[in-house]
């Protein structure tokens, strides 16, 4: 079963980069540059970190997710928003301070949640701009993001923090952006 998980999970974090990088072409979002670059540092070494500890569930995510950020990194050059502020450059700073630390540690399980750490970090100013402008995104992006975190975690044998932290956070994270997304839809909606 938990093989069908890993599919499932790999499948919709597959897709869900076509849906946000056909919208990001059409002009319906606009990816933070700074949290683009982080999280293509973050998800390249994570994928390395998960397979030097020899998770063999988690691995696929990330793995994923660095293909993911890859692709949406290169179109937020040319069609996203940010990079240059203060909040930009405070938050680029203490992230790559994260990646440094996680890098001399030299302990996988360590390195992971200095690698979490700097991925919210990176996802700070996505976070601001989302929740001020939320028109310079799309749900679903982020919504089949956290699905495909639901069922690594559903895939796991193992319920170890190490097996489990990064598929939380990274449902989590895209729980938060999706809502912050939705938030000027969900007041309009009268009970």
């Amino acid at each position: 079963m938990s093989n069908i998980f890993i599919i499932i999970s790999s499948f919709l974090a597959l897709i869900s980069p076509i849906i946000y990088s056909r919208a990001i072409l059409k002009g319906e979002a606009k990816p933070h540059r700074t949290t683009r670059f982080v999280l293509l540092l973050i998800t390249s070494l994570t994928t390395v970190a998960l397979f030097a500890q020899g998770n063999r569930v988690a691995i696929w995510l990330t793995g994923v997710s660095t293909l993911q950020s890859i692709v949406i990194f290169f179109l937020s050059i040319k069609h996203g928003m940010g990079g240059w502020s203060k909040v930009d450059i405070l938050c680029l700073l203490v992230a790559l301070c994260g990646i440094v630390l996680w890098q001399i540690t030299k302990n996988p399980v360590i390195a992971l949640y200095f690698a979490i750490g700097a991925d919210f970090t990176g996802m700070v100013p996505a976070l601001i701009k989302t929740y001020h402008h939320p028109k310079t995104e799309v749900w679903i992006f982020y919504t089949l993001d956290v699905f495909a975190a639901l069922f690594s975690l559903l895939a796991l044998s193992r319920w170890t923090p190490e097996e489990y932290s990064y598929p939380v956070y990274i449902m989590l994270i895209n729980f938060v952006m999706t809502m912050f997304i939705l938030k000027p839809k969900l007041k309009h909606i009268n009970y």
